[in-house]
């Protein structure tokens, strides 16, 4: 399965915008919604499976405030380099990968949270 994120972005001028991100594929929309729309269009059926998990970005128990404000950082670095058609050095590839993971992991045990029947 692909793993998809959906970072908010902002531009020069303060506004919000989501950048949407899967492999070595990319979109931007003014929502979130439009911007894993755009990007679902450019991944074929075969990568990409209807599991969407909507975290608010807000750090929690699960995803802390310092892993946060580090994947902020290196999704920076990262569209930098990007920008300019190069790559991350591979520590931070690999810090950044490790992060996106850790999130996934955090958003799959809020999911479980809200599964227990106390949230029904």
């Amino acid at each position: 399965m692909t793993t998809v994120a959906i970072l908010p972005i902002s531009d020069p001028n303060g506004e919000k915008s989501y950048r949407a991100i899967a492999g070595d594929k990319h979109s931007v929309g003014k929502t979130a919604g439009q911007a894993l729309d755009a990007l679902t269009a450019q991944l074929d059926e075969i990568e990409f499976s209807a599991l969407l998990v909507i975290q608010s970005f807000r750090p929690d128990s699960f995803f802390g405030t310092e892993q946060q404000k580090r994947l902020l950082e290196l999704m920076s670095l990262w569209r930098l380099a990007r920008d300019q058609g190069q790559e991350l050095p591979p520590e931070q590839q690999t810090e950044l990968t490790d992060l996106v993971e850790a999130e996934l992991r955090a958003a799959t045990a809020r999911t479980a949270t809200f599964l227990q029947p106390e949230h029904s």
